[in-house]
């Protein structure tokens, strides 16, 4: 009985990427603020403090008030590159608004590579080094792009996995801005 060496090969190959992925989902810390999507809706967004490209500690609780698109990035990620495009013109539609885009870089980038793929880009909107800890909890980050959409009264109001059309991300960016609405009108 003779074996086709592709075959073994192809079988070592899918045994190897089941047993590294069990061990790399194994060795995630299992926090339990990390709550599914649908757990985090109306919630208040996990505050958090992250260094910007320019050195800056940034806290998501200093935009209260401010509609916030949290976009989870890479520059590695090609739809995150699709979509970034995007984000700086409608950050120069709704910023009048109270619209604040604001990046998390996730990728094991330089900082200096980071900021000259967001120069690059065009970016308009704050970009941030990005932690684990932070994307955890917002319910782990295991897709790429990850945007989640917040209220000026700092609650959750959407969360979208991957890649969606500009139409898409304009709805949830209005429906944002019109979350806590009232709550800025008495200011």
């Amino acid at each position: 009985m003779r074996r086709d060496p592709v075959i073994l090969v192809v079988a070592a190959m899918v045994i190897s990427g089941m047993l590294v992925f069990g061990y790399h989902m194994a060795r995630r810390p299992r926090d339990s603020r990390a709550a599914a999507p649908e757990q985090q809706m109306g919630q208040l967004a996990p505050d958090f403090a992250l260094k910007s490209l320019e050195g800056q500690d940034v806290r998501l609780s200093d935009l209260r008030g401010k509609a916030v698109l949290l976009n989870f990035w890479a520059t590695w990620c090609a739809p995150c590159k699709i979509e970034m495009p995007w984000f700086v013109e409608l950050q120069k539609q709704y910023g009048g608004q109270g619209l604040q885009i604001v990046g998390v870089a996730m990728d094991d980038a330089s900082q200096e590579d980071i900021a000259k793929f967001a120069q690059n880009m065009g970016v308009n909107y704050p970009i941030l080094i990005g932690k684990e800890a932070v994307g955890d909890a917002y319910g782990g980050v295991q897709f790429l792009p990850l945007s989640v959409y917040i209220g000026r009264d700092g609650k959750i109001v959407d969360k979208a996995f991957g890649l969606k059309g500009k139409p898409e991300i304009e709805d949830s960016i209005k429906k944002a801005l019109a979350q806590g609405q009232a709550m800025q009108a008495q200011r």
